[in-house]
């Protein structure tokens, strides 16, 4: 025989590109013992080859197709319409026929088949295609069996198959279709079934989907189908729906949809018996291919069949654990507002902080294991998730109504307790000599150490190289944990944090105003985040002057900025402003807790559409306007409630107590943005000094880029430079990784058997339709939404509303233009809140999937007192 057909039973695992995933999958689940798979056989992406490669029509519409986006749904339609009418018209050629028949011939002349395609990029580990092409079911006949095989073909082409690869960056003429011949199945009952639970994601809760006849009823959604959850062997869940109708093969070939019997309508599709018996199947099955699989199964004659297995690829990956006791692992990108994924190196500085990290899907988890198995544990873990993050309170508070489960969990030692270095007992002690101290100098004092300590180590590092700089690298990280913990500091932050919530609890209590400390926090002095927003604005009024420069800017695209700046009037004045703002900000960034992100400093050019919005928004000096104004409403805002104050019972007492309350939050909540620059800048210091190495690397042609040192832990990093060896399939196996990983969404909460636990809102307060989340900074606004995913994406103008997926520092900057805030993740202390606050905008945080339901340029009202969005209407 030739290369056009090969039997399931002679494909071989590295026959994908001959037969497609599912056409591979059908050869693999063949060889399993104890598992029964119709026979049949595959038709070889070579006739497909052959039959699109001989045709310059269809090569012509395939080149047309491949210059559209995605957005361009009137021309793909149009073009993929031709395709599949050229294709279906084609005459399959002899010798192609010739090899179906002999195959067809020896599974029986006269038998029914099913046929569907199996394409080369379906039903693989990070991308399913499921359902992209057709399937045709109870084909009888060779000549019915050939039109079906074209039109098979032909589906490649479907609106949604192109789509779905412009959508997931596959090339058209890379993809390539294998056709299916299977001996056909008339099923009493069939349906699919998951070996990970769709729901909750559990790898341990098997979840089977089962109805009357062929699975096309179930698929299409014509019925409800029987529901059954299995773990371990033993059914745990049952819902017998009421299935109407069933589809059922003719005879003389096709199908038809039936009305079943009132009677039969309510019995359960498969006994208790089979349903334990197809897990077994179904472990079986996963065991094999290594990974959780989406399963088609059918019955006939008393005996279970399998018809597909495919991996289920919208599962987060589980973390690596060292035992098999349950575990609960908390998102640290939810509380740090950075959940994309991190590269290798930026994971290590992590660990190097002694965070009790593990990863999954490139993201960072702390174990919360032992903190939930004790008493003492999970109040605190209740009280801090209550303050920072709703939907992570009420997740671990459904998580914690599970009784049996909390006791299953392994006793250990906890992450936050007292008594721990990072939260001595001596912080409490701190915290209140600061709040009766209620010094401001002590924040000036801390801000020099600090300052002084990132001297120290720019100074110290600067001869450092090869293997000493990697020894010096870990040894200052005892000094960065010293100044990141200090119990000054430490005692500041909580004094200022504390205080701030006596501030709200007793203006709610005593005069009925939410939030009052949100106003009292505006422009308030040292803090390092805020500053910088308004530092920029006189960035921008150094370019204003200079309209060669501004023309310059807007035509520019990423480069070196600085190399053309002198060569323009005001240039070397613009660069010198520039240059300084970058001295103390730039090594901030988009995701800056990941030391592999791109800084300021690096690429400046990402400043630009900023200081180009600033420049439209806003008149010259607006920096000292824009300060004034928050400090005038602050100290407007504390005379009203003092005022009030004085005329409740006990009304001195209380104005005089709360007046030293707003005076402590003003000396130290600015403060609360400081470690985390001192962090950040610390480790642009060491980065400075590692990419010298990567560039030797480079030099060496170990690498090909200085980036992909990024792919390396910081000890890999360590042990290339040290042997000069490298094996370059890890950097291009680890940058494969980061895509995929890109695509996933991390869960806040998840167990070590895979499990997502999920919170919600409380919804009494927002009006129907409404999108809820935090509210963190208080009021009420109306305005054009603004959807952006990059800082540097952004074109902003005076009154916007930002929604995106988070902020951190480097977004500030485009918070002096704005009028409101919306965010996906997010909590009362985190950067976006903080700095809303201080520039008195209303935002609310949290909002899930804000960026999808919202809608770039539509009108919304955010309210930031009760923690809601209303989506007003279409867009401009």
């Amino acid at each position: 025989m030739g290369n056009y057909v090969l039997n399931f039973k002679e494909i071989n695992e590295g026959d994908l590109l001959f037969v497609g995933g599912k056409g591979l999958n059908l050869g693999k689940l063949s060889r399993i013992e104890g598992i029964q798979v119709p026979e049949g056989f595959c038709v070889t992406t070579d006739a497909y080859k052959k039959i699109i490669n001989q045709n310059a029509e269809v090569n012509t519409l395939i080149d047309q197709l491949c210059t559209l986006k995605v957005e361009d749904r009137e021309r793909i339609t149009e073009i993929s319409r031709k395709i599949r009418y050229v294709i279906e018209s084609l005459k399959i050629p002899t010798v192609i026929e010739e090899e179906i028949f002999y195959s067809y011939t020896k599974l029986g002349e006269g038998e029914a088949f099913a046929i569907r395609s199996s394409a080369t990029a379906e039903d693989l580990p990070n991308a399913s295609f499921a359902g992209q092409q057709d399937t045709y079911l109870n084909i009888v006949g060779k000549e019915a069996i050939l039109k079906h095989i074209s039109k098979c073909w032909a589906s490649l082409f479907t609106d949604r198959a192109v789509t779905y690869r412009m959508q997931n960056n596959f090339d058209h003429r890379k993809v390539y279709l294998s056709i299916i011949i299977q001996r056909m199945v008339f099923p009493k009952g069939s349906g699919i079934l998951f070996t990970a639970d769709p729901v909750t994601s559990n790898r341990r809760v098997l979840s089977i989907d089962a109805s009357f006849g062929l699975g096309e009823a179930l698929v299409s959604g014509l019925v409800t189908a029987d529901n059954y959850k299995v773990r371990e062997g033993e059914l745990i869940e049952k819902m017998i729906s009421t299935k109407k109708i069933a589809i059922y093969a003719l005879k003389s070939g096709g199908t038809e949809e039936r009305e079943l019997d009132h009677a039969q309508q309510n019995q359960q599709t498969l006994t208790d018996a089979q349903i334990v018996n197809l897990e077994r199947m179904a472990r079986k099955i996963e065991s094999y291919f290594g990974s959780p699989q989406d399963i088609e199964w059918c019955l006939a004659d008393g005996m279970i069949y399998i018809v597909q297995s495919r991996p289920i690829t919208t599962l987060y990956p589980l973390p690596e654990k060292s035992d098999d006791q349950l575990r609960v692992y908390m998102s640290a990108g939810h509380q740090q507002m950075m959940t994309e994924p991190i590269y290798p190196l930026g994971m290590s500085f992590f660990e190097f902080m002694n965070y009790e990290v593990i990863t999954a899907g490139g993201r960072l988890f702390i174990d919360l294991t032992h903190d939930l198995a004790s008493p003492i544990g999970r109040k605190i873990g209740l009280k801090t998730m209550g303050k920072n993050d709703p939907l992570m309170y009420h997740a671990l508070f459904n998580l914690l109504k599970r009784k049996q489960l909390i006791k299953s969990l392994p006793k250990g030692k906890r992450i936050f307790k007292l008594g721990s270095e990072e939260l001595s007992w001596s912080l409490l002690v701190h915290a209140i000599k600061v709040y009766q101290r209620n010094d401001h100098s002590l924040v000036k004092q801390l801000i020099a150490k600090s300052g002084d300590s990132i001297k120290t180590v720019q100074s110290e590092i600067t001869n450092k190289s090869g293997d000493e700089l990697f020894a010096f690298i870990i040894e200052d990280q005892k000094q960065l944990k010293r100044d990141m913990f200090d119990p000054r500091s430490l005692g500041v932050i909580m004094t200022a944090m504390i205080t701030a919530y006596r501030i709200n609890k007793n203006m709610e209590k005593w005069l009925g105003e939410k939030n009052a400390a949100d106003t009292l926090s505006q422009s308030v002095p040292d803090n390092v985040t805020s500053e910088m927003g308004l530092a920029l604005l006189d960035v921008s009024d150094v370019v204003r002057k200079y309209p060669e420069v501004i023309a310059y800017f807007e035509k520019m695209e990423n480069g070196d900025i600085f190399d053309e700046l002198p060569k323009l009037e005001g240039g070397e004045a613009v660069r010198d402003s520039m240059q300084a703002f970058l001295d103390k900000y730039g090594m901030r960034c988009s995701g800056e807790i990941d030391i592999t992100k791109t800084r300021w400093s690096e690429q400046p050019s990402l400043l630009v559409p900023v200081i180009l919005n600033n420049i439209q928004n806003f008149e010259p000096n607006a920096r000292i306007a824009k300060f004034e104004k928050g400090l005038l409403e602050a100290k407007a805002k504390e005379g009203n409630l003092l005022k009030r104050l004085e005329n409740l019972p006990k009304g001195k007492k209380k104005a005089k107590k709360t007046k030293k309350m707003i005076c402590v939050l003003r000396n130290y909540i600015g403060y609360r943005e400081y470690p985390k620059y001192n962090w950040i800048f610390r480790m642009f210091v060491y980065k400075r000094a590692l990419m010298k190495e990567a560039a030797k690397l480079v030099e060496k042609g170990i690498i090909n880029e200085k980036e992909d040192v990024y792919c390396l832990s910081f000890e890999e990093f360590r042990n290339v430079v040290r042997t000069s060896q490298l094996d370059y399939k890890i950097i291009a196996e680890r940058k494969e990784s980061y895509e995929y990983f890109e695509t996933l969404t991390p869960p806040r909460l998840m167990t070590s058997e895979g499990e997502v636990i999920f919170g919600e809102y409380n919804m009494e307060n927002v009006p129907e339709g409404a999108l809820a989340g935090i509210p963190v900074s208080s009021g009420m606004i109306e305005g054009r939404a603004r959807v952006i995913m990059k800082m540097e994406d952004a074109e902003i103008e005076k009154g916007d509303i930002l929604v995106t997926a988070f902020t951190d520092p480097s977004w500030t900057p485009l918070f002096v233009s704005l009028q409101g805030l919306v965010t996906e993740v997010g909590g009362m202390m985190t950067h976006g809140a903080v700095i809303a606050r201080e520039y008195g905008l209303p935002a609310v945080v949290g909002v899930e999937s804000a960026t999808k339901e919202i809608k770039d340029g539509q009108r919304i009202r955010i309210n930031g007192t009760e923690g809601y969005v209303e989506i007003l209407d279409e867009t401009d």
